[in-house]
């Protein structure tokens, strides 16, 4: 019989740091508008589990309703990495080859950004991190699956990723497409053990993920992006991509965090509104960012759309023009969180910081 104590304990370890959360969360402004924070930079232990550090800068943006959107990130990350490291199996179980892979890019690092939208819409719900837990974790690995994919010589091939040595470069392209397929399976086993919600059933969570990372949104976005490489894609055609491989999952990481905290149609409209603006201007300003940052600066491989022949929004509309955009569907992700009333500091926070990020 298969020994699932370790699973069952993951959520669970981590109480007394969510009640932290939750309790510093509380003294969030409720009037929506710029956020003002600092920092964290998430780190991965050389055993292979994540490390919890907070500090930095790149979080910190202007304004002042008082919401510290650094603390949030670091508190949420942290509380993602301990659920994570205990859900997913140890280097060393057997495989270990495969484990070590998983962990490998699964703690690399990066923003975590798709975990926190979804703590933060469960909060804007009323709802609790403990139980969104389990379906922040399943989007991050979903989300870190496509991009050990996406970086293979087949794909995008890519050298780096968060600021490390891609999968394929560091165990090989068999190991590193097979650490993908079990990030993808791995998502489904975490989000299965979440409670279950009167309207929102585990089928409807499964449902949920499915669609978001299935044939018709992120793998339809892949698709189109590496069919589209060499052409001359119009601006339709290119919103076409970045709302399925970009925006599918961030929207759907907001819907799930709603779901948990059996949220109303109403609410769940609205995060879905929010969602697919903040999933949008997220890649429009990874499109900017492509051709304004350095490989450095963004822990990956700068220019590298263009030198593969990608359509972005800078390359068909202008740096000025992309801007503009990125602002605008920031803009109507605001708006849509008009309904709660001020609940939705922390949604709020994470957008203008979306908005406002340099890597």
């Amino acid at each position: 019989m298969l020994d699932w104590s370790s699973q069952d304990e993951a959520c669970a370890s981590g109480s007394v740091l969510l009640k932290e959360i939750a309790m510093r969360q509380k003294s969030t402004s409720k009037t929506p508008g710029p956020v003002k924070g600092t920092d964290q930079t998430s780190q991965r232990a050389a055993t292979g589990a994540p490390a919890t550090t907070k500090g930095g800068s790149d979080a910190s943006t202007p304004g002042g309703n008082g919401f510290d959107v650094g603390m949030f990130l670091a508190d949420s990350t942290a509380a993602v990495n301990e659920a994570l490291d205990r859900f997913l199996p140890k280097a060393s179980v057997k495989p270990a080859t495969m484990h070590k892979a998983m962990r490998y890019s699964l703690f690399a690092g990066g923003k975590r950004m798709r975990p926190a939208l979804c703590l933060a819409a469960a909060q804007a719900c009323g709802g609790t991190f403990e139980s969104a837990m389990p379906l922040a974790c399943a989007v991050e690995c979903i989300h870190t699956y496509s991009l050990v994919h996406d970086d293979l010589p087949a794909m995008d091939n890519d050298d780096y990723r968060r600021g490390k040595l891609t999968s394929h470069k560091v165990f090989g392209e068999g190991i590193a497409v097979l650490a993908g397929d079990a990030l993808l399976t791995q998502a489904f086993e975490i989000a299965a053990q979440c409670d279950g919600w009167k309207r929102y059933t585990h089928q409807d969570i499964v449902l949920e993920i499915a669609k978001a990372s299935g044939s018709l949104q992120l793998i339809a976005g892949q698709v189109a992006d590496l069919e589209g490489e060499g052409k001359s894609l119009s601006a339709s055609q290119l919103r076409y991509i970045h709302e399925r491989k970009t925006s599918a999952l961030l929207c759907c990481s907001v819907r799930l965090g709603g779901m948990s905290a059996n949220c109303s149609p109403a609410e769940l409209e609205a995060l879905t509104r929010f969602g697919y603006n903040v999933g949008l201007a997220f890649q429009v300003i990874d499109d900017i960012l492509d051709v304004t940052q350095t490989s450095e600066k963004l822990g990956k491989t700068a220019g590298k759309d263009i030198k593969a022949g990608k359509a972005t929004y800078p390359a068909i509309v202008g740096l000025e023009r992309s801007r503009k955009i990125a602002e605008k569907l920031t803009s109507e992700a605001f708006a849509a969180l008009k309904p709660f009333k001020g609940r939705a500091g922390a949604l709020n926070g994470l957008a203008q910081f979306l908005l406002q990020r340099d890597r």
